[in-house]
């Protein structure tokens, strides 16, 4: 499907004082280049860094990003055009990370909590949802919305939701002392603006989850801000938290973008958690839905989440990125009454935030999608063959 109706919302609304980062990839190198997105032209910076997760750890990202007179430079229109028509065969835009490993948060806002609680006792099946909603909503809801995460009022409402028969795994990482950090994907496996994102064929009950993602340093530290959309199967994870990974993990479910903007002066980590990000799907059926995930309802903070997925006791040498969890999950009916919302193929999914533009997606079938075939063993056979991991780029 072609996209480039978009191209206008893709960068953020302030581009002049955004620091941002891209990963464009070039067929006349075979692989991906590192670049600086500045005003109309986009500037690689690989031979200054060959990779995205180097860029970051460097003190000096941000100048080098905004200033480093780099190697060539491509027009940003042209990459625009070439990324949201699907014309592969010129330079276009890849997802903004590489070498991270790719992290998610889980259960981070309480109306995801709810839904996380729904999908459980319905066992998966769409069709019990909307009972067991009406059922559960209030009672849980007003108890828990305003509490924090692992305080002693938080512990005196798990003890009577227990007496109640209204416990869940979901409760207990949503309100308990540890939330939920799980591995969304493999490392290289995301894919950017323009791409399709898949959904398993035999799934019936799924959703994009609209997230804000947070680039974090080998030394723990926040860097940067994206924007992500974690692919949900709600009727695997439903079934068994222990299928949580066929419910996350398919071919083309992560996807990340448009670029990173990094933290400075005019965008920090406390701006990052103050934005709304905005949800709007159009099917090919002419169905439309707009939502929209206000980061600042999270239950726990940014940087707890961080120190929860980093610290003495795990490290990410190449760093890695965090998904922090959505409010928004989608229970309008789409077809049939009482049995909510589930994606079709050919549905555009545009996630957008003024600060981080959009990062807009196609619908497809996980065994549709392009096949993921550019992996850490290509990633570094490309580098080496242009003399990239040896600091003299050719």
């Amino acid at each position: 499907m072609n996209l480039s109706a978009y191209a206008d919302r893709v960068l953020p609304d302030d581009p002049a004082r955004a620091t941002l980062v891209a990963r464009v990839f070039d067929p006349d190198c075979g692989g991906p280049c590192v670049t600086a997105v500045r005003g109309a032209a986009v500037v690689d910076l690989t031979g200054v860094e060959p990779t995205v997760a180097g860029l970051l750890e460097r003190a000096d990202a941000g100048e080098v990003v905004r200033t480093h007179e780099g190697g060539r430079s491509w027009r940003l229109a042209d990459l625009l055009e070439a990324t949201l028509s699907g014309y592969r065969a010129r330079p276009h835009f890849l997802a903004p990370v590489d070498l991270q490993v790719i992290k998610a948060a889980g259960v981070t806002f309480v109306r995801s909590m709810l839904e996380r609680v729904i999908e459980e006792r319905a066992e998966g099946d769409l069709r019990r949802a909307e009972e067991i909603r009406a059922k559960l909503g209030d009672v849980i809801e007003g108890r828990i919305s305003q509490v924090r995460p692992g305080s002693a009022e938080a512990q005196r409402i798990k003890e009577v939701l227990v007496r109640e028969g209204l416990w869940s795994q979901y409760l207990e990482v949503g309100i308990g002392p540890d939330p939920e950090i799980f591995t969304k994907a493999p490392v290289l496996s995301a894919v950017g603006t323009g791409a399709e994102i898949g959904v398993l064929e035999r799934s019936t009950w799924n959703n994009p989850e609209p997230e804000l993602v947070i680039a974090v340093t080998s030394r723990g530290v926040p860097v940067a801000a994206a924007l992500g959309n974690d692919v949900n199967l709600r009727d695997f994870e439903g079934r068994s938290a222990l299928l949580l990974t066929e419910a996350k993990d398919n071919n083309s479910s992560c996807a990340i973008g448009p670029f990173l903007r990094l933290f400075d002066d005019e965008f920090t980590l406390d701006d990052a958690q103050d934005l709304e990000i905005g949800l709007a799907i159009a099917g090919t059926d002419g169905y439309r839905l707009d939502g929209v995930n206000p980061v600042r309802e999270i239950s726990r903070d940014v940087r707890e989440l961080i120190g929860h997925a980093h610290g003495r006791h795990h490290q990410y040498p190449d760093g890695f990125v965090l998904f922090t969890g959505t409010m928004f999950a989608p229970t309008e009916d789409r077809d049939v009454p009482g049995q909510g919302f589930t994606h079709k193929p050919g549905d555009v999914v545009r996630i957008s935030s003024p600060a981080l533009g959009s990062l807009i997606n196609v619908v497809n079938t996980a065994e549709g999608a392009p096949d993921w075939t550019f992996g850490i063993r290509a990633l570094m056979t490309n580098l080496a063959a242009r003399g990239l991991l040896q600091g003299t780029a050719t």
